[in-house]
């Protein structure tokens, strides 16, 4: 029989650094500003969305859980902000105030964009998989505070403190079920693939055209002038 000391097992911490790597990726590439998180996590007993603005999505498949991130106002507004700038809009035309809707959209989508590259790593990391809702979110007030049910049978929950490139602070809380992945056979985790070698792929690029024929006329008049 095989020997587990060894064995390499990954559990709660592995998945929520995974999980924290995808929001400094996608947010510092949006934001064109560094995104950074603390290397201290928090034990937390349950997941709440919080003021000013509160995103979640669920995920299930593999393994099941809950993603939220709470960002304050000042947070939400210079990712949204200078995402859009980036973007090519002009400043006049952004929101002024993070109760926007337009705000909001942007906000869903970045973290769209989060989930889709953690669920990306999972399947090539844990070779598992796992499939995620549409993000939800909501403008909150000071009063309010809201918690999401997950109906995990053993649930585990962390923070963890994010700070953008301004140093406007947000928090990321993962609610998961209690698990293990311990590698049983030695395998290298596949590269993420490129998007600019899908498009290659999927759209080649058409043969440069072959170039036109000089005009006749001219090539007439020059033989005629060298008496030919």
């Amino acid at each position: 029989m095989s020997s587990q000391n060894n064995a390499i097992v990954y559990g709660t911490e592995d998945i929520l650094r995974s999980l924290c790597n995808s929001v400094t990726k996608v947010l510092t590439i949006a934001s064109q500003s560094q995104i950074h998180y603390s290397g201290m996590v928090q034990r937390i007993s349950k997941t709440c969305l919080k003021p000013d603005i509160g995103c979640f999505v669920l995920f299930d498949g593999g393994f099941s859980g809950l993603v939220v991130i709470n960002f304050s106002a000042s947070a939400a507004m210079e990712l949204y902000q200078n995402y859009l700038l980036h973007m090519g809009m002009a400043k006049d035309d952004l929101a002024t105030t993070h109760t926007a809707d337009e705000v909001s959209n942007v906000m869903g989508e970045l973290m769209n964009q989060i989930v889709g590259d953690f669920t990306g790593k999972v399947d090539r990391e844990l070779q598992t998989h796992i499939t995620q809702n549409q993000p939800k979110m909501l403008v909150l007030n000071k009063q309010v505070m809201l918690s999401v049910d997950t109906n995990l049978e053993k649930p585990e929950a962390r923070r963890v403190t994010f700070y953008t490139g301004q140093n406007n602070i947000f928090y990321l809380e993962l609610a998961m079920d209690k698990t293990e992945f311990i590698k049983l056979n030695d395998f290298e985790a596949s590269e993420a693939p490129d998007p600019d070698e899908l498009i290659a792929q999927y759209h080649p690029q058409k043969p440069a055209a072959a170039p036109q024929p000089a005009a006749s006329n001219d090539q007439d008049e020059l033989l005629r002038s060298l008496g030919m």
